[in-house]
Parts: structure tokens; sequence; C-alpha cells
């Protein structure tokens, strides 16, 4: 009896050993990660009122409101924004088109002061858009191969189960010396993503605060960005919203923003 004891305990433990290393050898790669998220359906088009508002460090508020779209193709996703007030901003507009290749994003602003729409060169995407906590860079689509990723642990937040990537730009002079994201299992929705400055501080925190599937699609409703050096922070409220309804594409032109929709 002792030796058939002793043998089943010894085989639970070497069951045990398998399933292990079975999960480890069936364990992501942090590139394999992001890339999934990078991935992640959201259908062919969208369509949105997005209320941004922006709180300092006083706690005054200043909030904006936007009609945004966007549209997906097989190489480049194209996004448009038209601030409809107030009246400081109004008719400002903010247009990017993202590709799948290699190629740097293309972006312009529609200054309605100067009657003119200007390209966002590539000196300038570390501005901050609009007197927001979003640079220009951070409004765009980050290329999967521009950064090393690691994947670092899984952790439970808010009671999701999420992978945790840390990412290092392969470009010495990027803004971000590293930005570390929370990835839900199974979803594949980026959760939180910390950036951290030059000097390896932590920066800004984006956080997301809703999400809900619309027409199939995950959407994320509600995020915010913290800029925990400055105590300034950018909440983006999405509401309204329409997936796949046919957005054409003659919506994300220069003449668009020009005359607005």
């Amino acid at each position: 009896m002792k030796n058939l004891k002793n043998s089943k305990i010894i085989s639970f433990i070497m069951i045990l050993v398998i399933l292990v290393n079975f999960d480890a050898m069936a364990q992501l790669t942090g590139k394999q990660i992001v890339e999934k998220a990078y991935n992640r359906p959201v259908g062919k088009d969208q369509t949105a009122l997005l209320t941004m508002t922006l709180t300092n460090s006083r706690g005054s508020q200043r909030v904006r409101k936007i009609k945004q779209f966007t549209k997906n193709a097989a190489t480049v996703e194209k996004s448009i924004m038209f601030f409809q007030s107030p009246a400081d901003v109004k008719n400002t507009s903010f247009m990017s088109w993202s590709y799948t290749n290699s190629k740097a994003d293309d972006q312009w602003i529609y200054l309605p002061a100067i009657k003119k729409t200007k390209r966002i060169s590539s000196d300038s995407k570390s501005d901050y858009f609009m007197g927001s906590d979003f640079t220009y860079d951070d409004l765009g689509d980050r290329k999967l191969n521009a950064d090393t990723h690691k994947f670092l642990k899984s952790v439970t937040i808010d009671g999701k189960s999420c992978y945790v990537v840390e990412s290092v730009s392969k470009d010495d002079e990027y803004i971000y010396s590293k930005t570390k994201t929370w990835i839900i299992k199974g979803s594949f929705i980026g959760y939180k993503k910390e950036f951290y400055d030059e000097d390896g501080d932590l920066l800004k925190i984006l956080s997301i605060k809703k999400y809900e599937k619309i027409s199939g699609i995950w959407v994320i409703t509600h995020s915010e960005m913290k800029n925990v050096q400055k105590n300034h922070r950018t909440s983006m409220k999405l509401s309204s919203v329409k997936v796949n309804t046919g957005v054409s594409e003659s919506s994300f032109t220069e003449r668009m923003m020009m005359r607005g929709m």
C-alpha cells in the first residue's frame, strides 16, 4: 500500500510538471501579444460623438465636443475629427492616416483662424494635441516592429486577467524611453498603458474606463490619459457610436476638413 501511495504521489507530481511546462510553452511572446491587440477586430468604419474633457491640477475643466469618423481598409486606417464647441476651437479639424506597412503616419490639422490646413511634421509628433495629454504620436498607430516587446508577467487588475508587456523603441530619439501595456486576455483590449519619459520616469498613464460590444465589435467608449508629472488629465468619452454604416472614402480629404461635416 505504501509503495502504491508513493507511486500515486510521484505520478501526480509528474502531471503537474508536465502541465506547468506545457503552460510555459504555450505562453505567447511579448510581440505576439501586442500583435493580437494590434489586429483586434474594429469593424470597417465607425462614427461617434466625442466629448473631450481637460482637467488641470486645480480641478478646472474645459469641455470640447467633437464629431469623429474612422474607416479601415486593407492598407490604411483613416480617421477625422471635427470640433463643434466651444467657440475658440469650433470648426478646427484633424485627420490621420495610419498605414499597415512601415510608412509613417500622415496627419493634418485645419485651423479656421487662418483658413489653412497644416501637415503635422515628424518633428511635431511629440507636441500635445489641442492642449490635451495626447501627443500627435499617441493619436497615430504605433508600428508593431518599431519596438522590442517583452512579456513581463500575467496579473489580475480590476478583476480582469491581463498580460503585461514592456515595449522599448528601436529608435533612441523616440519621445518615450519605454511603455508598459496591460492587455486583457481573450479580447486583447489594451486596458492600461504607462508611458515613461526620456529619463525613464513615469510620465503618463492611459486607463480604459469603459468598453462595450457594439454590433459585435468591442469599442472603447471611455478612456483617460493622465500626465502624472503635471497632474493634468484628458478624458475621452464616446456616445452615439455606430459601426459598419458605410462611411464614404470621400469623407477623409483636406477639402472635407475645411468644409466640415
